[in-house]
């Protein structure tokens, strides 16, 4: 919209550098504390792995994810479209004080959980995803970035929404998750109900409902083998799901 400039100007047009755009457009930058590894044992046996995403594997795991785009099934076209979105914003400066997780087995990616601090009271759940199923990888994940926010970030709540009915029946009904009013109270994601975990609830229940989902708590440190094969994170070119 063009209007009227009330006064002379030496120069008609202003020239701005992108470099001093950036900031308006990223917002202020804020190092979360690091994510310490840990591990666990899935339902067969085996040994996963949980760590922080680096941002130099992103677009490794961009390309993964655009193969559950036509995955018409347990919405996981709709949950992999967002991640690839949440996964790019990071990636882009352009999400707000997030934190992604990996977990993986042997070295190939089993799982993916991420989150972001909203303000130092709420933090925003927003997905995890099991690409190895049936072993329990999505309970540890899940229980891994909410630890992290209760008791790395200090959140004092933690706001979920839900788009798979096996989601729902998993953290909301089992760890019987209240919701906050709606419309008054609406989760970024789409804006559906949100439902809350509260720290003192964390702390007197829904941490013992994750321990057993995940048959005890995560294990730490890591054995110095296992971290190193993590650290060379596997990127399948499909999933198997």
């Amino acid at each position: 919209m063009k209007s009227v400039v009330p006064e002379k100007v030496s120069q008609e047009e202003l020239k701005i550098p992108v470099s001093e755009i950036e900031s308006w457009l990223s917002g202020p930058k804020v190092e979360l504390p690091p994510f310490e590894p840990a591990m666990t044992e899935t339902r067969g046996g085996k040994k996963l792995v949980i760590r922080a995403l680096r941002k130099d594997e992103a677009p490794a795991m961009l390309k993964f994810l655009k193969n559950f785009l036509d995955v018409d099934r347990d919405f996981y076209d709709i949950v992999g479209v967002r991640v690839y979105a949440e996964i790019l914003g990071w990636l882009r400066n352009r999400l707000k004080d997030s934190y992604h997780l990996v977990g993986s087995i042997d070295g190939e990616l089993a799982g993916f959980a991420n989150g972001r601090k909203r303000d130092d009271k709420v933090h925003i759940s927003l997905h995890s995803m099991a690409f190895k199923r049936g072993g329990g990888v999505g309970a540890a994940m899940y229980y891994a970035k909410a630890q992290y926010a209760f008791e790395v970030l200090g959140a004092q709540e933690w706001w979920s929404t839900f788009e798979s009915y096996n989601g729902w029946k998993r953290y909301g009904l089992g760890a019987a998750q209240p919701s906050y009013p709606w419309p008054e109270y609406q989760h970024e994601l789409g804006g559906a109900a949100v439902y809350y975990i509260r720290r003192d609830y964390w702390d007197s229940t829904v941490k013992d409902y994750n321990k057993q989902l995940v048959h005890g708590d995560l294990i730490r440190p890591v054995p110095a083998d296992l971290l190193k094969k993590a650290e060379n994170l596997i990127i399948p070119d499909k999933p198997d799901v």
